[in-house]
């Protein structure tokens, strides 16, 4: 019988044949019958019987040994031997065998010996040893806890803990947690998605809800509620005129009322406009927890069936220009003669009192100003709105942007009723009270941004000097609007933006206030990158609640085709619906804006996808 080795690798203890030894290599026949070289530095024990029987001793040895024991015999104040920690655990019962086995046992128990050199190993000192102990004993609970809470999911059984962590592993998992774990083995085991195991076990709330969850998480991971602001009561404020009675025009959900109007008759027979704006940046001071929040949260979140407010209740409450009480605002007033010529505009921090709240809802069908109008004022104001309405036509057309001809536009609203029941509401876009609105804001924002530029004051400014509209801490022309300068002053209660533009302008029109923000300060360029980032993804939830109410449309009215126009490639917008969709089956040479007929082929509630397939063009637009 030849002479054996008893050798190291890789992690695996193994035993060759010798053919040939020198200084540094032994040159071997493995057990596996191939020819190898093995480093002299890997090579423990020489020994003569049955190489299979030995490492079968060896092994059977190693895994009798007790490791504590063992840890105990060597002690924990010095380095040691293998040889040594043989002689010691087995005493004179010590061989080849045995010290293999020890070899095997101390490579084995990493946490109880650490290995110094060929051979020399180092106790661990008793305080880690029980530390790493305690480690594999968590994890072994924890092992068992996962496999638990994977049998019950497989079985169709909702484990508490991972109820309470679904909305986290549904859109923000911690990947480390053991429910995430227990969820993801149980998904894979079953083949599944982890949205598809959830839901059938009943861990994912309905689809509006879940859509919500993951914006929530998102966006306001700290959680919707503002908290605890207290108002403070603004002093002197000099009064407006008590002729001035002001009027807001929106629609009937709104709750925060941001801009009024007021007309009055002048001796000379001109007319005065006043455009009033909510002030809550009157009340706001820099870098206070308040502005914080508004910095955090950037603008009101909407979408169908709810809202998120920027400001908290009790400021909406103070500032929104609510009928009936005399409430602080930045007023602009223009001076219009006969002809809608603008001869003097005034701006002005005051009280002013709101005499009513109109709601779209309410007045529309009887706001009809292009027709003849009598004495008799169907609703409050509406003489007023009758002049107002001429008075932006005229703004339209100084800014080169009246089309009287213009195709109808319509913009669809998504509401729902107390059964969850979906209504579209269909409004043209421009119609007679959206111009009216809509030119006073203009007027009004482009107005301020201008003496904003003028006096060299910082701000952000919406701009369009070329391609798309982007948000700038300098003025630049809007193409689009057909203005030089334009920002976004008339919504302070909802959006930071017009928050920030009003702090300087407040700081413009009262000498004894400081700006807010100075010129290239780097914190107004950082607020203009959240706020775009906010509000696109603010935006974008909005799209894509409107999309999901759309599709359960579609569903509720039983729907097979609909009426669609081409925007570009395949890609249509659902006529009658706030929805965007692609089309199979478009033909190449049809026109963007044709309108076509589309057959509704399944929809993907979860996905919030519809399937659309082209079936014909119905009427091409004259012109492409």
């Amino acid at each position: 019988m030849g002479k054996h080795i008893f050798y190291e690798e890789s992690g695996q203890f193994k035993v060759a044949e010798i053919v040939q030894e020198n200084d540094a290599t032994f040159l071997v026949n493995t057990q596996h019958g191939k020819r190898a070289k093995i480093k002299s530095s890997h090579v423990f024990l020489a020994f003569d019987s049955d190489a299979a029987q030995f490492l079968q001793q060896a092994t059977d040895a190693a895994a009798d040994i007790d490791i504590s024991l063992l840890w105990e015999a060597v002690g924990s104040e010095a380095e040691f031997t293998a040889t040594g920690a043989a002689a010691e655990y087995f005493g004179s019962n010590n061989g080849n065998v045995e010290l293999a086995a020890t070899l095997m046992a101390l490579y084995a128990a990493p946490m109880y010996f650490y290995k110094k050199n060929k051979g020399v190993f180092k106790a661990a000192p008793a305080e880690t040893l029980q530390q790493a102990l305690a480690a594999i004993e968590r994890r072994k609970q924890q092992e068992a806890q996962i496999n638990s809470w994977i049998q019950e999911l497989l079985a169709g059984s909702l484990p508490a803990p991972i109820a309470a962590d679904a909305k986290m592993i549904l859109h923000a998992p911690d990947k480390q947690s053991l429910s995430y774990k227990a969820v993801i083995k149980a998904a894979d085991q079953k083949k599944t998605s982890v949205f598809s195991l959830l839901q059938s076990v009943g861990a994912v709330p309905p689809l509006p809800e879940y859509f919500l969850d993951g914006f929530l998480l998102t966006q306001f991971p700290k959680g919707v509620d503002c908290g605890d602001y207290p108002v403070p009561a603004i002093h002197n404020l000099p009064a407006a005129d008590t002729t001035v009675l002001a009027f807001s025009i929106d629609d009937i959900e709104t709750s925060e009322v941001d801009d009024a109007f007021s007309v009055r008759d002048l001796p000379n027979g001109n007319k005065l406009v006043g455009i009033h704006i909510a002030a809550p940046a009157l009340a706001i001071t820099a870098e206070s927890p308040l502005e914080k929040l508004i910095f955090e949260r950037q603008s009101t979140v909407y979408y169908p069936g709810g809202k998120i407010t920027m400001l908290p209740d009790n400021w909406i409450a103070a500032f929104s220009l609510d009928e009936g009480a005399a409430r602080p605002a930045v007023s602009l007033y223009a001076e219009v003669n006969s002809q809608f010529e603008i001869v003097h505009c005034e701006s002005r921090i005051e009280s002013v009192y709101i005499d009513c709240n109109l709601r779209i809802e309410n007045i529309e069908q009887a706001f009809q100003p292009q027709q003849a109008c009598g004495d008799t004022e169907v609703f409050a104001h509406q003489h007023e709105m009758n002049w107002l309405y001429d008075f932006a036509i005229a703004r339209m057309q100084a800014r080169g942007k009246y089309d009287p001809e213009r195709l109808p536009q319509y913009d669809y609203g998504i509401k729902l009723d107390a059964e969850n029941k979906v209504r579209i509401s269909v409004r043209e876009r421009g119609a007679p009270i959206d111009t009216l609105v809509s030119e006073l804001m203009i007027f009004a924002n482009s107005t301020w941004a201008q003496m904003l530029d003028e006096a060299g004051m910082a701000g952000l400014f919406r701009v369009q000097p070329t391609g798309r509209v982007r948000m700038s801490t300098q003025s630049e022309p809007h193409i689009g609007l057909g203005l030089k300068h334009y920002a976004w002053f008339t919504s302070p209660l909802r959006r930071a933006t017009d928050y920030i533009n009003q702090k300087q302008l407040i700081s413009l029109l009262d000498s004894g206030v400081p700006s807010r923000f100075e010129p290239q300060d780097a914190m107004l360029f950082a607020v203009l990158r959240d706020f775009e980032s906010t509000y696109a993804a603010y935006n974008d939830f909005q799209r894509h609640m409107e999309a999901y109410w759309s599709l359960i449309y579609i569903q509720q009215e039983q729907l097979q085709e609909l009426t669609a126009q081409l925007i570009r490639d395949d890609l249509v917008r659902i006529e009658g619906l706030p929805l965007v969709s692609r089309v199979t089956g478009v033909p190449i040479d049809a026109m963007p804006k044709c309108h076509m007929k589309v057959a509704v082929t399944g929809i993907d509630l979860e996905q919030v996808n519809v399937g659309l397939n082209y079936v014909n063009v119905l009427v091409p637009v004259a012109g492409g």
